[in-house]
């Protein structure tokens, strides 16, 4: 399943059923799981861990050193998860000192000429649309969706289940659940579709936009919000995701949208 025509480091381990096509290089110190397909003209460097039946499409990049001046040759890591496709020009650098590693999760899509630099964690069932760009440090929760162009800013944080509507500028944390959209970026409603498609109820639903008309709709300052919400929203799973979301974000939350009616329930 290796073509004659693809350089496999002897160091390098290979999984059961792995098919290289022909003019892929893979380094030293690269694992690659069962049932993955490396396209041709891949470049796998020192440091990447792939899971099982992964697909990687041409022109992709993986593990490259970060584009970073403090990297100094430590040995770090790119960690990629089971069932991710990373589709053609990806480029992902490894880690450096501060987290040592940048992982992607599992079912994860990364489309064309999208950029993922060093340290960021990625979360499982993401969707990274076309040449989207992630700086340094960046972490992203489960089942979020990029559109495409979005570009993040370095240590921004983006919660589960939101969205980021395609040609964004990312310069402050996104929380769980939410629409984002408008320059500067700004809160434009929960994401309703998305949840939905996830299998959460009506109720559920409800019950985040219940928090997030508190939060970013009534007026109130974030510090307010969030003991208003504590104080009279029901106790749930999702409501502590969201104010601990807030409570640890080290750079803010994205500012509420105010200059037109804010529709969460489309």
């Amino acid at each position: 399943m290796i073509h004659p025509l693809t350089y496999v480091h002897p160091e390098a381990k290979i999984g059961k059923d792995v098919r290289i096509d022909p003019f892929s290089t893979i380094h030293k110190n690269v694992e690659i799981g069962d049932g993955t397909w490396i396209a041709s003209n891949v470049t796998i460097m020192e440091g990447a861990r792939i899971g099982k039946n992964c697909r990687i499409f041409p022109g992709a990049v993986i593990s490259a050193i970060p584009q970073d001046l403090k990297y100094n040759g430590e040995d770090t890591l790119t960690i990629i998860g089971d069932r991710t496709t990373i589709r053609e020009c990806v480029t992902i650098n490894k880690g450096t000192t501060d987290k040592m590693h940048t992982k992607i999760g599992d079912n994860c899509l990364i489309m064309a000429y999208c950029h993922i630099a060093h340290d960021c964690e990625i979360g499982d069932n993401c969707i990274f649309s076309n040449s989207t760009t992630l700086a340094g440090h960046i972490t992203v929760g489960n089942n979020v969706v990029l559109a495409g162009l979005v570009a993040v800013q370095q240590f921004v944080n983006i919660g589960a289940h939101s969205f980021v509507t395609g040609g964004s500028l990312v310069r402050k944390d996104v929380p769980p659940y939410v629409k984002a959209a408008r320059e500067p970026l700004s809160y434009v409603g929960v994401n309703a579709v998305g949840l939905r498609r996830k299998g959460f109820s009506p109720e559920q639903i409800n019950h985040i936009m219940d928090i997030y008309r508190i939060l970013y709709v009534k007026g109130y300052n974030t510090a307010k919000a969030i003991s208003i919400i504590e104080a009279e929203v029901p106790f749930s799973e999702d409501r502590e995701m969201i104010v601990n979301f807030i409570r640890e974000s080290k750079h803010g939350i994205m500012k509420g949208l105010t200059t037109s009616k804010v529709h969460d329930e489309d």
